[in-house]
């Protein structure tokens, strides 16, 4: 066991989450998303169900999609999940989709993946563009965003592959 083991985690007050979520939003503006990340899980210790802190903390946790020491889509879903409205949750899970299938744009061989990633998230655009409240057209702004990558990198669908396994 490592020194850092035996250490615990310092816990914020009550009266500093307000400030501690936007330190987290400004982190990620700064491109920052770790630092975000952890100011984010520290105000989620002292109030769970702040939807401003756990919406920054999707979007950071996100930021890092692709990343070697970034977030992985499960990890994210926990908290997407504890997001107040049909039509945010759907919104998120789609802007997750999209997250983790643009990195792959840039991995060589595995940017065949990318095409598959960006239609999962047109398709759950489509679920946030049934549930969006008038005056609401973010998430189609995103799908057309997905629609002209898939254009512009001119990405296809993998060919389909056999199912079944030859008869001996």
């Amino acid at each position: 066991m490592s020194e850092a083991d035996s250490l615990e985690l310092k816990q914020i007050s009550q009266e500093a989450v307000a400030e501690a979520v936007a330190k987290a939003e400004h982190y990620r503006l700064l491109n920052e998303p770790e630092q975000a990340e952890s100011v984010c899980l520290d105000v989620y210790e002292a109030e769970p169900s702040n939807q401003r802190n756990l919406i920054c903390l999707v979007l950071a946790m996100s930021d890092q999609l692709g990343s070697p020491r970034g977030a992985r889509r499960k990890q994210i879903e926990v908290f997407v999940a504890q997001i107040e409205g049909d039509y945010l949750r759907a919104y998120y899970r789609a802007l997750i989709a999209e997250r983790g299938a643009r990195p792959l744009l840039d991995k060589g061989p595995s940017r065949v993946f990318a095409y598959d990633g960006l239609r999962e998230a047109m398709d759950l655009y489509d679920v946030a563009a049934e549930l969006r409240p008038a005056g609401n057209d973010d998430c189609l702004l995103r799908w057309n965003s997905c629609l002209r990558t898939i254009r512009r990198e001119r990405l296809k669908p993998l060919p389909p592959t056999e199912t079944g396994f030859p008869l001996e």
